[in-house]
């Protein structure tokens, strides 16, 4: 049987599958089944298709919904996070990497443009941040302004604001990605320019051990809804062999799901900048231990767990 028409034949039961997965155990079990006859037809047939991925995807959730998930008492908010969100992350590991060196070459630049343009940090940061900045070195407190404002508010305010952006970034695919990544460059380009001004001070060690603080957590976020708006706009502008509004419907929903793991981020990291960034002169072990720790558990959730979720549920899935 010629692709094309297994495709066909089958779309319309995958979707349902997908969309509106039976709740019974029997059919949660019989829909199982029928995916791992399809996924072995198509590793025979097509072993390199997109197809043959998709279906793989598609027998390991199901695999997951049956023995992964036998405690009723496991809420779905747990599920989510420790297992549908995991593997939609995995599925879309070659996209996040994407948005990762990305945002590393726009810090770059944001370097480059720094180092070879003497107006620029002006032109990025504004002159009164500037200004006052100059102003608290002279002083002796380089980063005052993390001292300033009521500690909660503080971390009221730039929840919602590092919300508003990454929902931005994230929604920003609808448009073919245009505004996901035109929004990176801009705050990829204000962070190599904000940490190369620190660099021209002699203070760039102490500015990064401030700033990755709560930076860590918020930048890591930000690639991540970047990730999440590429998801969206590659379902739109590449949708394989589906019709192209099945893909984005697909799209839409894993961009949301990746776009959503970058809440509790967000939250921590407004909470680091509100009431701990603020105290400039902590231990220098205490803000490597925040920032160390920050680290492992992106690292940790975005790629070591998401990589031993897939090839663990895979081996099981097909002993």
């Amino acid at each position: 049987m010629r692709e094309a028409l297994f495709i066909r034949k089958n779309k319309d039961r995958w979707l349902q599958m997908e969309e509106l997965p039976g709740q019974h155990p029997d059919e949660t079990a019989q829909e199982f089944t029928e995916l791992v006859e399809d996924l072995g037809f198509s590793k025979t047939f097509y072993p390199g298709s997109k197809i043959t991925q998709y279906l793989n995807a598609l027998a390991s959730k199901r695999y997951l919904s049956i023995y992964e998930n036998q405690k009723q008492s496991a809420s779905r908010l747990k599920r989510f996070f420790m297992l549908d969100l995991p593997l939609i992350i995995a599925k879309h590991h070659r996209t996040l990497l994407i948005s990762f060196l990305l945002f590393i070459l726009f810090v770059a630049i944001g370097v480059f443009s720094a180092k070879n343009d003497s107006g620029f940090v002006r032109q990025v940061l504004g002159n009164d941040y500037v200004d006052m900045t100059e102003r608290n070195i002279r002083e002796g407190h380089p980063f005052g302004v993390y001292n300033s404002g009521n500690e909660f508010l503080s971390f009221l305010y730039l929840f919602a604001n590092n919300f508003r952006v990454s929902l931005m970034v994230f929604s920003g695919g609808l448009l073919l990605g245009y505004f996901t990544i035109t929004m990176l460059l801009q705050n990829a380009i204000m962070v190599g320019v904000f940490e190369y001004f620190f660099y021209t001070k002699g203070m760039v060690q102490a500015s990064l051990l401030t700033i990755m603080i709560h930076g860590t957590l918020e930048l890591s976020a930000i690639v991540i809804s970047a990730c999440a708006g590429l998801v969206l706009a590659k379902s739109w502008l590449f949708p394989g062999t589906i019709k192209r509004l099945d893909a984005l419907k697909i799209g839409a929903k894993e961009g949301l799901a990746i776009a959503l793991c970058s809440f509790p981020m967000l939250l921590m990291a407004a909470f680091f900048e509100g009431f701990v960034t603020r105290h400039t002169d902590m231990p220098l072990w205490l803000k490597l231990v925040i920032i160390l720790l920050s680290l492992a558990m992106m690292a940790g959730y975005l790629v070591i767990y998401p990589l031993y979720l897939k090839k663990k549920i895979n081996a099981a899935a097909f002993v």
